[in-house]
């Protein structure tokens, strides 16, 4: 049996353990039912995501006429404090940045390598914790657009990292921490005009990924340089397919590849 398609982030959902699906045009892969079965990746062609060009890919899924050129590519995605829209200002495509930028977000606190501070979509929530395979997070602020995210966000680093250590995370080296108390540590911190939207009452939400064996030493597949790889799997995390013999892919870092999945 064999599915083939260009990847795009594995859609999840929020149960015990997390349910991970991998989507092709056509076809979609529960990939949880995989665990203990051998999985043989190849790699076929590019597939850029917006104009589907088999040309490299550069990031985020794009080539780099793409990348330089697609609203969902700009600056602000990756720094949310550049976020415009409430301004009525275009960077790329007022109308895009407005839907995205123009909604409810969230700032959070996630514990998957060490507690690290976030920015999602408040519809994002708790998909974007599952994507960081952060085993405890906690809301602190829900704000009426990106920008005031974004700006929490930079003032929250100071004081708490936004950074995420894949190895220690797909190892598994995770201590549990108190994110109610870290989320009132971190309350003087958050801007003036954000301190009204801080949020009191809730508490944390834990995460279970379907792992029977996490690696010890984990190393990176690059599929595009090896061309094809088989081994079992034996776990998914954030966004990795975890390997018997401790290779972790990275889908996310994938997607806009094209690759060929045969199963036995």
């Amino acid at each position: 049996m064999y599915y083939q398609g260009v990847l795009t982030k594995m859609e999840t959902e929020f149960s015990k353990p997390i349910q991970y699906y991998l989507v092709f045009e056509n076809d979609f892969i529960n990939i949880n039912q995989l665990l203990n079965k051998t999985i043989t990746i190849q790699f076929v062609k590019y597939q850029c995501l917006n104009c589907g060009v088999d040309k490299p890919i550069y990031r985020q899924g794009f080539d780099k006429q793409c990348f330089y050129e697609v609203p969902q590519a700009a600056d602000w995605v990756m720094r949310p404090e550049l976020s415009t829209a409430h301004l009525g200002k275009e960077d790329r495509d007022l109308e895009y940045e407005k839907q995205v930028q123009l909604q409810p977000h969230i700032v959070y606190l996630a514990n998957s390598s060490n507690v690290k501070v976030g920015v999602t979509r408040k519809n994002q929530v708790p998909t974007r914790w599952i994507d960081q395979g952060a085993h405890e997070a906690i809301e602190i602020v829900e704000v009426p657009n990106r920008y005031l995210a974004g700006i929490t966000e930079v003032a929250l680093k100071d004081h708490v990292s936004d950074k995420t250590n894949w190895r220690t995370m797909l190892k598994n080296e995770i201590k549990d921490e108190d994110l109610v108390a870290w989320r009132e540590r971190l309350k003087q911190y958050i801007p003036d005009e954000v301190k009204d939207y801080f949020i009191e009452t809730n508490t944390e939400t834990n995460l279970d990924f379907p792992v029977i064996k996490f690696p010890e030493k984990p190393k990176s597949l690059n599929i595009v340089k090896q061309l094809d790889y088989k081994d079992k799997l034996v776990g998914v995390k954030g966004q990795y397919l975890i390997f018997e013999d401790e290779t972790v892919f990275n889908i996310r870092a994938n997607e806009g590849v094209v690759v060929k999945i045969s199963i036995r």
